[in-house]
């Protein structure tokens, strides 16, 4: 693929290592041609490094499977997944999950990438019901489209969520951005 279609989680295969992008940004000067710059974390090693991009360079995508799995646990140093389909499991450091491992729940089906038969990373869901736990209580007077709040998610995410949400309400949160979407049903 060419150097401007490399997005954030992508994994590319760079000096024949497999590296994840944890960043990109596309420079395009006034003068001169056009780049990116990435910033790229070894899957084998764990260093994190900055590479830049000229747009014409191309990058080799690595191949990666996707399965679907159930989460079963996490004992502190390992998150524990679970292939619904062959029952066998794979664990995942807390270092290849990073902020992704505040959003598992015990029994959620979620996406695991895996190279060769390893597990690299999951793809979570577009959104998760998530039960506030602690809240500001509502202000009279304030509108829902004027105010926000902070609360407590039961998983201890702090995010933003309108003036009438209270505690013990169900929410729908995008995990990738850590935002309120609406109300659950």
């Amino acid at each position: 693929m060419k150097a401007t279609d490399i997005r954030n989680n992508k994994i590319i295969i760079f000096d024949g290592e497999l590296c994840r992008v944890l960043d990109f940004h596309h420079n395009t000067p006034g003068k001169g041609p056009a780049s990116v710059q990435v910033k790229l974390r070894n899957l084998r090693s764990g260093t994190q490094f900055e590479h830049k991009f000229r747009s014409s360079d191309s990058v080799d995508l690595a191949f990666i499977e996707v399965r679907e799995m159930e989460y079963l646990y996490g004992d502190g140093t390992a998150y524990h997944f679970m292939n619904t389909e062959s029952y066998e499991q794979y664990a995942l450091s807390a270092e290849d999950l990073g902020d992704q491992a505040k959003w598992l729940s015990e029994g959620m089906k979620i996406q695991v990438q895996l190279f060769e038969g390893n597990p690299l990373g999951v793809e979570l869901p577009k959104s998760i019901v998530c039960t506030v736990a602690e809240t500001q209580p509502m202000v009279k007077g304030a509108t829902a489209a004027s105010s926000a709040k902070p609360a407590t998610l039961e998983n201890g995410v702090v995010i933003n969520v309108p003036n009438f949400i209270e505690d013990g309400t169900d929410v729908v949160v995008d995990p990738v951005e850590g935002k309120y979407l609406e109300r659950a049903k």
